[in-house]
């Protein structure tokens, strides 16, 4: 029978710590290659396991200067910002750290060396972290227009949001990098606090950035008796046009008989229902010719 691990000291145990560290503790190094422990970056031990975004956070911080801080997609993985799945399951850890410091690197680090303020970083997570704002700019390297201002509308969404629309303008007008920075103004002004999910977000960018009037996201349908009929994800409510993104938990078969239920009643009242996928947003061109037969023939009828 193998013989087990010797405890850990008080100083390291239970939680991670970097190999300095244990040899201050008077831990061997054949104890930090016990089968208990496990090397998530170089020089860093963590009990052996899977680790979360936090713990492989607070286990990078062990070998971090005092002034590196999380950002870009870590960052907005803190944040749970919504990210397109390309980054969304990235392992890899992006640590800033201001200018003239050594931008840490290593197989699962990024470093960036950035200009980075006080009130660029803060620890609301537990562990330092460029905030929200500072993220929603930092991003614009990364992320396309449309992913980007899906971001931003998560932020600002009425309700539910953490920032203001100023504040983030705010945050856009100090930023002081300059890469991305022709994308985050136009982000700015293609930001809807009405927008609720970030396929919304991007399908509306598509269709603005097609050159086609910007549609009013989430409203309300009644029928003529004033009687509820749908919400809307897009919609040109004085021509009668609904867009509706279809994601896959449509495929469920009670929400799949109650869209049905939904668009048959849409479609009573006169309304064009145009139903959108990921192949659409991937390739748009097909929808886009469907939304401006649409918008000319109702454009047509009401000018006749």
């Amino acid at each position: 029978m193998p013989r087990r691990p010797l405890p850990l000291p008080s100083q390291v145990h239970g939680r991670a710590f970097s190999v300095t560290e244990a040899t201050t503790a008077d831990v061997s190094r054949s104890r930090t290659r016990a089968a208990d422990l496990q090397a998530p970056f170089h020089g860093v031990r963590t009990a052996a396991g899977p680790l979360d975004l936090v713990s492989a956070c607070r286990a990078r911080l062990t070998r971090l200067p005092p002034v590196a801080a999380f950002s870009h997609v870590t960052a907005a993985r803190l944040h749970t910002l919504p990210l397109p799945l390309r980054l969304a399951r990235q392992q890899v850890l992006h640590v800033s750290v201001p200018v003239g410091k050594r931008a840490p690197e290593g197989r699962f680090s990024c470093g960036h060396q950035v200009v980075l303020r006080a009130e660029d970083v803060d620890e609301r997570h537990g562990i330092p972290s460029t905030t929200p704002a500072r993220t929603f700019c930092n991003l614009a390297s990364t992320l396309t227009l449309a992913e980007l201002v899906a971001v931003g509308d998560h932020l600002v969404r009425r309700g539910a949001g953490t920032l203001a629309v100023d504040e983030l303008a705010a945050a856009v007008a100090g930023y002081p990098g300059r890469r991305g920075l022709v994308k985050l103004r136009r982000a700015l002004d293609l930001l809807d606090e009405g927008s609720e999910s970030p396929k919304e977000s991007e399908l509306r960018v598509v269709i603005i950035e097609a050159g086609l009037p910007r549609p009013e996201c989430n409203a309300s349908v009644f029928d003529v008796g004033g009687r509820f009929v749908a919400r809307v994800d897009l919609s040109y409510a004085h021509l009668k046009i609904a867009i509706e993104y279809e994601g896959d938990h449509h495929r469920d078969k009670s929400r799949w008989r109650a869209d049905l239920a939904r668009r048959r009643r849409l479609e009573a009242l006169g309304w064009v229902y145009l139903s959108v996928t990921q192949d659409d947003l991937t390739d748009p061109c097909a929808f886009l010719t469907d939304l401006r037969m649409a918008l000319d023939r109702r454009l047509a009828e009401i000018g006749r």
